[in-house]
């Protein structure tokens, strides 16, 4: 039996990051970690290819080849998965798609003909069974939650992993929180399953040259979930593995905010390697966490948590939303004072969603606000707001033309590394030079530093650190970086929507000559 393995095209979203890609010379952010371990879940003797359509095209002989065609994608892929759809519907090859997209909206990908859905180490070996007695059923599903310490590892040797900027890992499934807007725990319950400390690390020694990546994510929903797990077996493992080993990339994660209630698991964390973590923070308004059953960032002052934070040494990025019920215009100035104010230097701003499976998706359908159907956009929303819909997209443009302007970015970047001097990029380049990094060094000096609208606050950022922080160089041009991205997102997404190109540019003027004087 040949298995292709495909994985649509993600559309231009924040973390896509198709600019930043370009400038690092990298076709993609990461390697997709579920197909790689479906294939790793298939039998033995199939033969099986990997087409990751980021970065490289589907040819009409690798359908021809296969006998099945797996697809695996995530809700923003639902647009290029439907015309991957018709596309392998159209050469007559078999069909088998999983993963979130499909979990709960199956029934609107006509063409499928078998859908393996939830945890694939449950379901998959039942489709499978029932391939070789000649019988496969249409779906397949389970409530089960499997056991992640038998999860197998992925296959990489079928990701050509030159292409991609970070490797990706994965140590828990589910999340211990209830927020109505995520989909989280619909897909891997509340109690966090963790794998063991030996697993990751043969996971990371498997992807091989650890220096090729600019970072190595762990695509935890919340890696702190756990913590008795955290503290007991995974960081101290890491902490031992990164002494006995050269140089390597530091870690990404994604956390809850109460990460800053304990001092022993920053440390931890830190001496583990992890620098970057995510955080959503939603809003400032303490009524709109309430009504979202965000309770974990309730009753605290959340721009001091963040603070704490980054003092530590950890770089910030924090996710956003706009468009809560609770929500009234004064809301985006609001949230443009916060991320200011924080020095948070990545930011992503979304309207609210309500995702299929959600507690907030059935309120929605019951009230008749869902609007269907719906690809997820990040600029876009599936609810129809209470506040005015003008008012909620003119607001939010607002929103982006503030904070990714690069006179803002200059700001909090100059603020960051101001008032936090412990943070640093764990990176090979940070210990020395190679000419792939020398080649990134000259391709944000022409792209940003000399053809870049944003090339005064380049120089005035580098500048700025040469004379006060030296030693956060590698920050400083990865701030940049970020400033070129921002502004060409922003471009896009005012592009679309009735704050129009001039209004935007209007804004920017006014925060620019503010800032300046």
């Amino acid at each position: 039996m040949k298995a292709l393995l495909i994985y649509p095209e993600m559309p231009p979203t924040f973390w896509t990051m198709y600019q930043v890609m370009e400038m690092v010379g990298k076709k993609a952010s990461y390697p997709p970690l579920g197909l790689l371990t479906i294939a790793a879940l298939l039998p033995e003797a199939w033969e099986k290819r990997l087409v990751d359509l980021n970065v490289q095209p589907l040819g009409e002989q690798d359908l021809q080849w296969a006998d099945l065609v797996f697809i695996g994608a995530m809700n923003v892929q639902a647009a290029p998965a439907r015309a991957l759809i018709a596309r392998c519907r159209d050469t007559g090859v078999p069909i088998v798609a999983g993963g979130p997209l499909f979990t709960h909206e199956h029934e609107q990908f006509a063409g499928v003909d078998h859908f393996v859905l939830n945890e694939a180490e449950i379901t998959l070996p039942r489709f499978l069974a029932d391939l070789a007695r000649g019988r496969p059923k249409p779906l397949y599903t389970t409530t089960q939650f499997a056991d992640v310490q038998l999860a197998p590892l992925p296959r990489w040797e079928l990701a050509d992993l030159d292409q991609y900027a970070y490797g990706i890992v994965q140590y828990s499934r589910g999340c211990p929180y209830h927020c109505d807007f995520c989909d989280v725990t619909a897909l891997f319950g509340k109690r966090p399953r963790t794998k063991t400390s030996a697993q990751i690390i043969a996971e990371l020694e498997a992807l091989g040259n650890l220096g090729r990546f600019d970072l190595l994510l762990f695509a935890d929903d919340n890696l702190i979930g756990n913590k008795k797990a955290l503290k007991a077996d995974l960081l101290p493992a890491l902490v031992d593995w990164r002494r006995q080993r050269p140089p390597t990339p530091g870690f990404a994660t994604q956390v809850t905010i109460n990460l800053a209630d304990d001092p022993e698991l920053m440390q931890l964390m830190l001496e583990a390697g992890f620098r970057h973590i995510f955080i959503g923070i939603e809003t400032p308004e303490e009524d709109s966490l309430i009504a979202c059953k965000k309770g974990q960032n309730t009753r605290r002052d959340l721009l001091d948590d963040v603070r704490r934070l980054q003092r530590a040494g950890f770089i910030v990025t924090a996710g956003f939303i706009v468009g809560f019920d609770t929500d009234i215009p004064s809301i985006f100035q609001r949230q443009i004072d916060f991320i200011q104010e924080s020095g948070i230097v990545i930011a992503t701003i979304n309207l609210l969603k309500a995702p299929p499976g959600t507690e907030l998706h059935e309120r929605m359908k019951r009230e008749g606000r869902l609007i269907e159907p719906f690809d997820f956009d990040e600029a876009k929303t599936n609810i129809v707001p209470l506040m005015d819909a003008e008012v909620l997209y003119r607001g939010y443009q607002e929103i982006l033309a503030h904070i990714y302007s690069p006179a803002s970015v200059f700001q909090r970047a100059r603020a960051f590394l101001q008032e936090n001097p412990r943070a640093r990029v764990e990176h090979p380049v940070s210990r020395g030079t190679h000419w792939r990094d020398l080649g990134i060094f000259f391709r944000i000096v022409l792209h940003i530093g000399i053809m870049g609208e944003e090339r005064a606050y380049f120089w005035k950022l580098l500048g700025w650190t040469l004379r006060h922080r030296p030693k956060r160089l590698v920050l400083t041009f990865l701030f940049a970086v970020l400033m070129y991205q921002f502004r060409r997102m922003s471009d896009v997404a005012i592009r679309v929507f009735p704050l129009g190109r001039q209004a935007a540019e209007q804004v920017r003027e006014n925060l620019a000559e503010r800032l300046s004087g």
